[in-house]
């Protein structure tokens, strides 16, 4: 259902921390120009965890609007509460979102059943497509493929992104449930060796700066241009990585400010890119031309 070039949409905030609508409205139009396929706003990317409950509307909305149905628009929704996520869905929902990403449960540390039973409550309380969101780096705990085959027979449970790091996972969900599953890249520096495999595109983080170069590595995958897709792969990897130099979307954030797209400013506790890490940045955004 979702596929592609996606992008997991920064929030800009102004020099006060107020969210800046004026630069997210510019930077969504920077994506559809670019030939992002899919806006995902108010993820891990969109720092979510930070967004107060109005702000959290505000800002999916204010997507929505801007998108005015060019694209589809997926809404970060998740939570480690069940009946939050489950609220959270449904005023995405009403808002015209055409799909939820939902984080997989944080800190609480439930068990698998734990998980599959969040994930149950909100599939079954909430008519539309959901993504589930698997990132053990950010959760502290890994959705297994087993759990997630399970989930695989909700038919509103449509994909999952999956950031593991881990291929041989995403080939497990594939090879046991592809036909009622998507798999999605949740690594930029995964999309070629996944959509290898089968995965039907990546929600990025580095699309925010390079909608256009994400774009083509993944127009050429689904073009069976291997040996192109090949040599963007290995060109980017640098950008990807620095991409991640700092917890994200500080990086990210950095860089679309060196090129005058938003302020560099995120929220606590987060804190502002390093004087080391930046200089890191500077250079390779020189490197690729951005700058």
């Amino acid at each position: 259902m979702f596929k592609g070039s996606m992008v997991a949409i920064v929030t800009p905030f102004d020099r006060e921390g107020r969210f800046d609508e004026e630069k997210y409205r510019e930077l969504i139009e920077f994506q559809i120009e670019n030939g992002t396929d899919v806006l995902v706003p108010c993820g891990t990317t969109g720092e979510s965890a930070t967004l107060d409950y109005k702000e959290h509307d505000r800002v999916i909305q204010t997507c929505i609007d801007q998108v005015k149905k060019r694209v589809p628009v997926i809404a970060g929704t998740g939570s480690n509460s069940t009946a939050e996520a489950i609220e959270l869905s449904r005023h995405a929902k009403e808002m015209g979102a055409d799909g939820v990403l939902l984080v997989s449960p944080y800190y609480n540390k439930p068990s698998q059943e734990g998980i599959y039973l969040h994930y149950k409550a909100i599939a079954e309380a909430v008519a539309i497509p959901q993504v589930l969101y698997n990132v053990p780096s950010r959760t502290g705990m890994n959705m297994t493929a087993a759990t997630t085959i399970r989930l695989a027979e909700f038919s509103n449970i449509v994909a999952i992104k999956e950031a593991s790091g881990n291929v041989t996972q995403a080939g497990e969900i594939l090879a046991a449930a592809g036909d009622k599953i998507d798999v999605l890249s949740g690594d930029d520096f995964l999309t070629l060796p996944l959509m290898a495999i089968g995965a039907k595109g990546i929600i990025s983080v580095s699309a925010n700066a390079i909608p256009g170069e994400v774009k083509a590595m993944v127009r050429a995958i689904d073009e069976g241009r291997w040996e192109e897709a090949r040599r963007m792969h290995l060109r980017l990897l640098e950008f990807h990585n620095t991409m991640f130099i700092e917890s994200n979307p500080v990086p990210v954030k950095a860089a679309l400010s060196l090129m005058g797209k938003c302020e560099a400013g995120v929220r606590l506790p987060l804190a502002p890119l390093s004087s080391g890490s930046l200089e890191t940045l500077n250079a390779m955004m020189k490197k690729y031309e951005l700058i």
